[in-house]
């Protein structure tokens, strides 16, 4: 895969994580709501067209458990496919809030 970049954007309220691959101005995203204490509410996922198949939604997640560890806040999975993943990963219990 061509290289990816994610970066986070966020504010007080709301925020997402944005996926974007060299040489196309397509992104994915998944966004979240913060609530508190500390728990994000991962909302949303999309991938455009152009960027499907290649697991970039998965690495948006993967990016925000890796987060979660690092700062301390919880995850709390509302989009269908962030649910399907936190299934699919016992291993991420330790974020899910």
């Amino acid at each position: 895969m061509t290289e990816l970049s994610i970066t986070r954007e966020m504010d007080a309220r709301r925020g997402r994580y944005v996926a974007k691959i060299a040489g196309s101005d397509a992104e994915a995203e998944l966004t979240f709501i913060r609530e508190e204490p500390n728990v994000f509410v991962a909302d949303h996922s999309g991938t455009p067209r152009a960027l499907r198949g290649r697991g970039i939604a998965t690495k948006l997640v993967e990016r925000m458990v890796d987060d979660a560890r690092k700062e301390g806040f919880r995850i709390r999975p509302l989009c269908p496919f962030v649910v399907a993943l936190f299934s699919q990963h016992p291993d991420w219990s330790d974020v899910r809030g």
